[in-house]
């Protein structure tokens, strides 16, 4: 992992996706900056497709994909794709799951929870429980509760990550690695060979893992040096800023590659 400054001028002169995750690597303590919004829409206007690919709540996902500048979703760790119409008033929503399977797996998560909250007392369901449609989220604790949560989650058949902000829980075995193939194979054309050349992601915490070990270009926001024990490939760069801030470095980073690589092709 190096610098994201050390990196050669035309690093990134083939990126034509962002995907980055959401909280704490596009917000900062929750707060989304006018600079990393600005940062969205300069890459969406140089060409680049963006798409966040977070844990976020499904409820919140909606809105992201109708009124930021990006040109998709991915939300709840994989299991859904939010994308703007054409037209632009409405959203189009993509499942990992087959459609006639939603009702039994929303079930499954109830009866997941019941189970969880058996066996851990004091597990507090996160604020953003009632938006979510294929997950359960629990509040951190900071303590040995949050791997007890874990255990509970994978114990009673679900799959389970924790986040800078979550313990995460869900049923059919993808995660934000899987979700973001698909969508691209299936929305874009883009193979998963041809996606480690062409896609760039930053990220910042343990459910960025399969993110960081599959693309070529990854970039962590420098809180990512806190979950480094944790993940089995860090990214290949870091920045110098938190949360935004990192996230614009990389933005920049990106464009310039991109912006000199035309300049010598002209």
């Amino acid at each position: 992992m190096q610098n994201l400054s050390l990196a050669p001028a035309h690093q990134f002169s083939a990126v034509q996706f962002v995907l980055t995750d959401m909280d704490e690597t596009l917000t900062y303590r929750g707060r989304l900056s006018a600079d990393t919004y600005r940062a969205l829409e300069r890459l969406q206007a140089s060409g680049i497709c963006v798409i966040p690919v977070t844990a976020a709540p499904a409820g919140w996902c909606d809105q992201m994909a109708r009124m930021w500048p990006v040109d998709g979703v991915i939300a709840e760790n994989g299991g859904l794709f939010f994308r703007r119409s054409p037209h632009g008033h409405d959203v189009e929503r993509h499942h990992w799951h087959p459609s006639d399977s939603l009702e039994d797996i929303r079930n499954r998560l109830r009866s997941i929870a019941e189970i969880v909250e058996i066996a851990v007392p004091h597990a507090q369901q996160a604020d953003d429980q009632v938006f979510r449609l294929t997950s359960l989220a629990y509040r951190r604790t900071g303590t040995d509760a949050d791997h007890r949560i874990v255990e509970a989650l994978i114990g009673a058949g679900a799959d389970a990550t924790i986040n800078n902000l979550w313990i995460l829980g869900w049923i059919g075995g993808y995660d934000k690695l899987s979700m973001s193939l698909r969508i691209l194979a299936e929305n874009y054309g883009v193979d998963a060979q041809s996606a480690t050349e062409l896609v760039a992601y930053s990220g910042d915490s343990t459910n960025d893992a399969p993110m960081f070990g599959f693309f070529k270009h990854t970039i962590g926001v420098s809180t990512v040096i806190d979950y480094l024990p944790q993940l089995p490939i860090p990214p290949r760069w870091i920045a110098n800023g938190p949360g935004g801030a990192g996230f614009v470095e990389f933005a920049d980073a990106v464009l310039e590659s991109r912006q000199r690589d035309e300049r010598e092709t002209t």
